[in-house]
This record gives structure tokens, sequence and C-alpha cells, in this order.
């Protein structure tokens, strides 16, 4: 069984906000299987899927971001999901909107949300998808940058990320080793 797990944070308010392109991302593999996050429990809004013969679970938490391990970890436990069967998807400022880099395991980087997930899973052997978001061009504080909504101009750029991302979760979830879906989709 595999997870993969869009981070975000819960609400109306955050929908289209940079921080939560992992949540668009759950979304768009949602929409194309026509899919719904049908189960609420572990502090987080999921659902369990048969994708080509693999049982997958997708996962929002609602946690908020910080806090984003207290639910996964529970999922984890509960149904006996194993570290490399995780892939966690989020945004990352230090790439630019529209880039994507999957990796196999890594620290936080900066990002309270991956690191509530180490902490929480009490390692960095878990597959990511980072999503570029970029970084201020202005002088913003990073919590009101990441909190906010892409401009306009960057629709095209986060639309083909969103695709990109969902495109290599399918490539893995069909078989494809995570080295060589990571090949193919690093931008």
């Amino acid at each position: 069984m595999k997870c993969i797990v869009g981070l975000g944070n819960p609400g109306k308010k955050y929908k289209h906000t940079r921080h939560n392109i992992g949540f668009m991302v759950i979304d768009e593999l949602l929409e194309r299987n026509r899919w719904s996050l049908n189960k609420s429990k572990f502090n987080g809004d999921y659902s369990m899927e048969i994708f080509e013969g693999e049982k997958v679970i997708l996962l929002q938490p609602q946690t908020y971001m910080n806090l984003s391990g207290e639910s996964i970890r529970p999922l984890m436990d509960y149904y006996n999901v194993e570290h490399d069967d995780v892939l966690v998807i989020y945004d990352d400022l230090d790439l630019p909107t529209g880039k994507i880099r999957l990796r196999q395991k890594g620290g936080h980087g900066g990002h309270n949300g991956v690191r509530s997930t180490i902490d929480h899973l009490g390692t960095k052997e878990f597959k990511r998808i980072r999503i570029g978001v970029g970084r201020p061009t202005s002088p913003i504080p990073v919590v009101d940058y990441v909190l906010g909504s892409f401009p306009k101009a960057e629709h095209d750029d986060v639309v083909s990320s969103i695709r990109n991302s969902a495109d290599a979760c399918e490539a893995w979830l069909k078989g494809t080793p995570f080295i060589e879906v990571m090949n193919e989709y690093n931008n």
C-alpha cells in the first residue's frame, strides 16, 4: 500500500495559496480518477483507492501545515504503511514557480510541515515532490508570501507543475521505480 500526502492548510481561506500546492496535487489526482476524500480520521481527510492494482491512500492533513506529522503518522500506523511507501508533496521557496524536484529522502530545508513529518515519522527516509513557488521579490515576510495566492502571470506554470507532479505520482503508483520517476520528472 502506498500513501501520497499533500501538505497544506485546511479551510477556504487558504485554498489557493502557495502553501497549499500539495493539496492542489491531491485534488488533481482525485479529479483525474473521479475519487473523493471520503474519510475523516487521524486529523486528516483521506481516501483509500485502487490505482492499477495498487492500493493507495491520498491524504490532506487538516492539522495546519506546521503540525502535518500529527496526521501522517497515525494514519501510517493504522494502515501499516512503510516509510518507503510514503510520498509527501509540498511547496518550496528555493525553486522557481513551475519547477518540481523529486527526492527519495532529505532534510526539512526550513519547511515546517516537512519538519513536523520528519519529527513524527522519526526518519528523513520518505519520498518527496517539492514544487517551486519562488521567493518574494519585494520586502514581504515569508509567512505572508506563502499564505498568499499565485499571481495571474504564474497561472500556466502553476498548472503545469501540478499536472507534472500528479503524472509523477501516477508513474510511481504504476510501479515505476522512484529513481526512474525522478529522472523523468525533475525539471
